[in-house]
């Protein structure tokens, strides 16, 4: 569609989520299909893109998105490669237009890839966060190996307790995740009722730690979204890196972490 590739707003946000789509294959976060993307772009389409015939069948949501309604988004396809997404975003992932009463969703620009499986959860979340007078814009989720490992380990289910030791490794830590990572207990990917228990933690968190699949973080910028994770990821590393030398890694006292707050306005 040559009216997508005309806009030079929404091209750069499609360029940088390929960027970001990059980033987590080399990471070595998004094996096979693994992960997805979902980016609220209706700020950036003018009438003419909002106005849009669709281009496959409509395609109803299993909730509605009350606070969704005419929204577009680019996301990510179904069955769909990270890495195929990085090199050809249009050929790897859609643009969609929710229904003015949030109940489905059209594909309204480029070729008809179905989105993401997850597309209800990812829906929802946007359309939550709305309904708390949130401008949310990204919902990333992918799988980081080492905090995937470290939800094998039962002690780490706890938020508190897995928040307190990944600030500790690295100061960064908390100044780049204020709030922590909550975790959302092992449910079918894909499910309802991983999106439902995934909602009830983003009244608290901006990151999530799912139970023995991955990671997804909201926000406000892709870059951001993934910064963040990185920097956990980083702090994973340096805990199990200290581990592997045999081990227990120190970590920050909690004096030297509270300093973060008043000199980083946290």
């Amino acid at each position: 569609m040559e009216i997508i590739r005309k806009n030079k707003e929404i091209m750069t946000e499609v360029n940088r989520i390929a960027e970001v789509a990059g980033y987590l294959w080399t990471k070595g976060w998004a094996e096979r299909n693994g992960g997805n993307i979902s980016v609220n772009i209706t700020h950036l389409a003018d009438d003419a893109i909002k106005a849009l015939p669709a281009i496959a069948p409509t395609r109803p949501l299993g909730e509605k998105v009350p606070c969704l309604g005419g929204h577009i988004f680019y996301v990510t396809g179904t069955g769909k490669r990270m890495r195929y997404v990085a090199q050809a975003p249009f050929e790897n992932g859609s643009i969609i237009r929710v229904s003015e009463d949030g109940s489905s969703f059209d594909i309204i620009a480029e070729n008809p890839i179905v989105p993401t499986m997850e597309i209800n959860s990812h829906l929802m979340m946007h359309n939550y966060l709305r309904s708390i007078g949130r401008k949310t814009t990204v919902v990333l989720h992918t799988h980081p190996t080492d905090l995937i490992g470290m939800s094998h380990c039962k002690p780490f289910l706890n938020s508190e307790h897995l928040t307190r030791t990944l600030w500790s490794m690295i100061p960064e830590a908390r100044i780049v995740v204020p709030k922590g990572i909550g975790i959302v207990p092992l449910k079918i990917p894909g499910s309802m009722e991983l999106a439902y228990a995934t909602i009830e933690q983003l009244a608290h968190y901006d990151m999530l730690l799912w139970e023995k699949h991955g990671v997804l973080a909201v926000g406000d910028d892709i870059i951001d979204c993934f910064d963040a994770i990185d920097t956990m990821s980083k702090s994973a590393q340096i805990y199990f890196n200290a581990r592997m030398a045999g081990y227990e890694p120190e970590g920050m006292t909690d004096e030297q972490l509270d300093a973060l707050v008043p000199a980083f306005n946290l």
